[in-house]
């Protein structure tokens, strides 16, 4: 073991409580780690990821050459990294399967929906979107049979007034009359239902403002960001950012009958409309459905600042993010492509979630274009669980690529190759995959170093929220 201090495997070691709970095996394999005399390195790259709970493994090497010169600036090989690999984040959007990573993308999409609500000039999106009409709405499943809940006021449809982290909660009262199918053939086709309903609301906007359609694309745009949330029950739905426009998107002003209360009719409007539903056929034993929205539609004012009671920009963003890491897990199904029915013994699924699954399988043969028992996983939801329109704000590929351009400016300067020309230096490069994740010890070392920098997180946002705050005292 080198000289050098290591907190995050001393402690992971040393402490009794996270020590207690570890197999000697992956108890001895962290001491393996944790004495190696790469260690400092392997750190290094533990941190650069985040703390990546399933890091990519490459193997390779660099070639940095003056092109004009054939000068060698800089040589670079895995074969000097511990076990001759380099390692780097998984990027999974998920926190079930990387907390790290998922942390990221939540971060990303924050910014996202932010810059469509405050603006943004480094993404040249103009802070005057905030002076545009702006409205959160939620979109909800219909009913496929009433389920335990805890109402605002009395008690449980059964009788019971039921803690808040009831298992029951969300499952059906009568599993014998619940229809499952329709469930998951509803969220197997949430997506269509909402390309239909935004089409039907383009024209309920201009139907309000006195215009054809053509006449709207001319004055106003809609944009829009939403992101997909399962309800305890299992059915999809949708929290979505709608603003107005002018015709060129967030760079100009909405026309004068542009309004608040214009945008929030024409959205119940559309949701309720008879043109905002999509059809499942017979099938065998299933009859022909048709699918509309729930009747639980809520449409809320988004503003800059309020008094607590108030939808803010941030609250808004942050309620996005939040859901935008998460999928069909709080049902108690599993992250990931079932293989077979026998897998759910293995992960303990719950008898609702169970027969939801079922029903994907059940009803694969008979609706065989749209692949339900590939997305049984998600209880029958394919779409993408987050999306926007083209000039609601700037993209996640943006935000990851200003993130590679900073690290490449860092990495640039630790070469010195900052006062050369991008164009006569030259890269020349071979990378393979080598594999992914970690030893158990590795595991262990990695989940450490991840708290950690969580905790540095929190504080730096703690921080800041509390230097915002004193701002906005002294205005």
């Amino acid at each position: 073991m080198t000289d050098r201090a290591r907190p995050p495997a001393l402690e992971a070691a040393n402490a009794p409580a996270p020590a207690a709970q570890l197999d000697r095996i992956t108890l001895n394999d962290l001491l393996r780690v944790a004495s190696a005399p790469d260690f400092d390195r392997w750190e290094d790259q533990i941190r650069r990821t985040g703390g990546c709970s399933d890091p990519i493994h490459l193997t390779g090497w660099t070639l940095t050459k003056d092109k004009t010169t054939g000068e060698t600036l800089n040589s670079y090989s895995t074969g000097t990294e511990p076990g001759g690999r380099l390692r780097l984040a998984c990027g999974n959007r998920r926190a079930s399967r990387c907390p790290s990573c998922a942390w990221t993308y939540a971060g990303d999409t924050y910014h996202l929906i932010r810059a469509g609500l405050a603006g943004d000039d480094r993404r040249d999106i103009p802070s005057t979107v905030r002076d545009h009409p702006r409205v959160f709405a939620t979109l909800t499943a219909p009913s496929f049979g009433p389920v335990h809940n805890r109402p605002d006021r009395g008690t449980c449809r059964c009788g019971q007034r039921h803690p808040e982290n009831a298992p029951e909660l969300g499952t059906a009262l009568d599993p014998a009359t619940y229809d499952y199918a329709g469930s998951v053939l509803f969220n197997n086709h949430a997506g269509d239902l909402w390309m239909r309903f935004t089409t039907r609301l383009r024209r309920e906007i201009a139907a309000r403002a006195g215009l054809t359609q053509t006449e709207l694309k001319e004055s106003a745009r809609l944009s829009y960001g939403k992101v997909a949330e399962f309800q305890r029950r299992g059915a999809i739905h949708f929290h979505a950012v709608m603003r107005l426009d002018g015709p060129d998107g967030p760079d100009t002003p909405p026309p004068s009958w542009a309004s608040v209360g214009l945008l929030t009719d024409a959205i119940h409007a559309a949701a309720q409309h008879n043109y905002t539903s999509v059809s499942a056929p017979a099938a065998d034993d299933q009859p022909a459905r048709t699918f509309r929205w729930g009747t639980q539609l809520d449409v809320r004012p988004v503003i800059a600042l309020g008094d607590g009671s108030d939808l803010t920009e941030q609250a808004v963003a942050s309620y996005v993010a939040k859901y935008a890491t998460k999928a069909a897990e709080n049902t108690g199904t599993i992250d990931r492509r079932i293989g077979e029915i026998s897998e759910l013994d293995r992960h303990d699924v719950p008898g609702h979630a169970r027969r939801l699954i079922a029903a994907c399988k059940t009803l694969d043969p008979l609706y065989p274009e749209r692949r339900l028992w590939a997305w049984a996983h998600m209880l029958g939801f394919r779409g993408h669980f987050s999306s926007k329109s083209r000039r609601y704000s700037t993209t996640l590929g943006e935000l990851r690529q200003a993130r590679a351009d900073f690290r490449a400016a860092q990495e640039r300067q630790a070469l010195s190759l900052d006062d050369r020309e991008p164009d006569t230096v030259l890269v020349i490069a071979d990378w393979q995959y080598a594999g992914h994740g970690h030893t158990p010890g590795e595991s262990a070392l990695a989940a450490t170093i991840a708290r950690d920098l969580q905790l540095n997180r929190e504080t730096v946002r703690e921080a800041l929220q509390d230097q915002l705050a004193l701002e906005g005292a002294d205005a």
